[in-house]
């Protein structure tokens, strides 16, 4: 089984371990029986952190993959893995955000998961979900009376942690200025093609930490592409180092200081997604890198928004 290194975020426990790669769950519906045997899989291999929300309809076998480790004894306790859920968007509101969370409970079989996040900082004012969601039902929230909401739920119990994903730091910044329990995490995309540098250094500045998502552009997905596995500068150096280009990206994240979800249902994949711990990018790995064009790429609402395009500055205006 491969460690895992890990790092601490705030919790109502004091400092508390979260692992520096957990695992996604996000997938097209109706994979339920795959993704549970997925989880007990990557806990064999050695995965702790498990990153499922409300909006993925995951949850479920994650809660059941965790319940089917720990009876194979896989698991010695519940408090050897680290849960995350979402709050989606839906349930924006401060009456909606503990009755979401008990739900989310509820599908997982839990008394309690590790980290809460606001999945996106907007509110569809739609009864049911439909993808895509038409622009006209996406508004903006109100942060405070979420957020305080969102403490709420820790403050009972019923999360450890509480955070955000998809945040801008003039958002952050805002939750901040009037929080009693500040956010642990921003959770946002993030790879060698979107570097997010001036976030990552404002997570840091406020003791935050950024976990990236489509760490490899979520390749092998519908909603995916190639642009990370099939970045030239990415090739070159992974062919030099022997490495996969994934380990290649996957390794640059782990070096500025974030942790990352990472998702394969493939037990080989899982297994080279953790080899990444016992050797370094050099200096120039680290400078082609630095010179990589970025684009932006979020997986907004069912559908992609790529930057530039109209409905791009639309919802950045909600954001």
């Amino acid at each position: 089984m491969i460690g895992i290194p890990s790092t601490t975020i705030s919790s109502s426990d004091g400092p508390r371990p979260i692992p520096l790669i957990g695992m996604g769950t996000a997938t097209v519906p109706g994979r339920s029986d795959e993704v549970k045997a997925a989880v007990v899989e990557a806990i064999k291999v050695g995965y702790r952190h498990f990153d499922t929300a409300a909006f993925y309809g995951t949850e479920k076998p994650v809660g059941e993959a965790i319940a089917e480790a720990l009876r194979a004894d896989f698991l010695k306790s519940r408090a050897e893995v680290f849960i995350t859920t979402k709050l989606w968007c839906n349930s924006t509101e401060r009456h909606l955000v503990l009755p979401a969370l008990k739900k989310s409970l509820q599908n997982l079989g839990l008394e309690y998961v590790d980290l809460y996040l606001i999945h996106w900082p907007l509110k569809i004012n739609y009864q049911h979900i439909k993808i895509p969601v038409p622009t006209e039902y996406v508004t903006a929230i109100d942060i405070k009376a979420v957020w305080e909401a969102m403490e709420e739920c820790q403050n009972l119990g019923l999360t450890k942690s509480i955070g955000v994903s998809n945040f801008t730091s003039q958002k952050i910044q805002e939750i901040i200025s009037f929080a009693k329990i500040p956010p642990a995490i921003n959770q946002v995309e993030m790879n060698p093609l979107w570097q997010q540098k001036q976030l990552n250094e404002f997570c840091k500045e406020n003791r935050i930490l950024l976990t990236a998502y489509s760490p490899l552009a979520s390749a092998g997905n519908s909603w995916g592409n190639n642009s990370v596995i099939g970045c030239d500068v990415l090739q070159d150096i992974a062919k030099s180092r022997g490495k996969t280009t994934a380990q290649i990206s996957l390794r640059w994240l782990y070096e500025q200081g974030v942790s990352c979800i990472v998702k394969s249902f493939n037990k080989e994949r899982m297994k080279q997604n953790l080899d990444i711990f016992d050797w370094a990018l050099t200096q120039e790995d680290l400078n082609k890198i630095s010179q990589i064009p970025q684009r932006k790429l979020v997986y907004l609402l069912g559908f992609v928004v790529r930057e530039p395009n109209d409905i791009t500055a639309e919802i950045d205006s909600k954001l």
